[in-house]
């Protein structure tokens, strides 16, 4: 099983539905080190499934201090595929420990994310 760590529209029981055919259960965690920005979703089939325009989005700042709250869901290799595709080109994924200690995947901003500004 695949550990991912998801602090947005992931933990949304239509896109569980829609992306996994299963509702995941979840382990509350938090990611240090990064802070929430919002990117403007126009992919049709994630707009549908999300019901959503804005996604929320990790931003790395290497300070401590910013944490960020989400859970932790065991998913299989293909789920983590289907991950993959839900997650449009803003985002990227990678690998960290949380704050448990656990090591998991999650989605943080790419290079090219387009960022809104605050």
């Amino acid at each position: 099983m695949e550990a991912l760590f998801s602090y947005g529209t992931l933990q949304q029981s239509q896109v569980q539905l829609d992306n996994f055919g299963r509702l995941l259960d979840g382990e509350a965690d938090y990611l240090v080190g990064y802070r929430l920005g919002q990117v403007r979703i126009t992919d049709p089939e994630v707009l549908k499934s999300s019901g959503k325009a804005l996604h929320p989005i990790l931003i790395y700042t290497a300070n401590p201090d910013d944490q960020v709250a989400g859970s932790v869901f065991f998913i299989t290799q293909q789920e983590l595929a289907r991950a993959d595709s839900y997650e449009v080109a803003d985002y990227v994924r990678q690998e960290a420990k949380l704050k448990s200690g656990k090591t998991c995947w999650f989605y943080a901003a790419s290079d090219s994310a387009n960022i809104l500004k605050e």
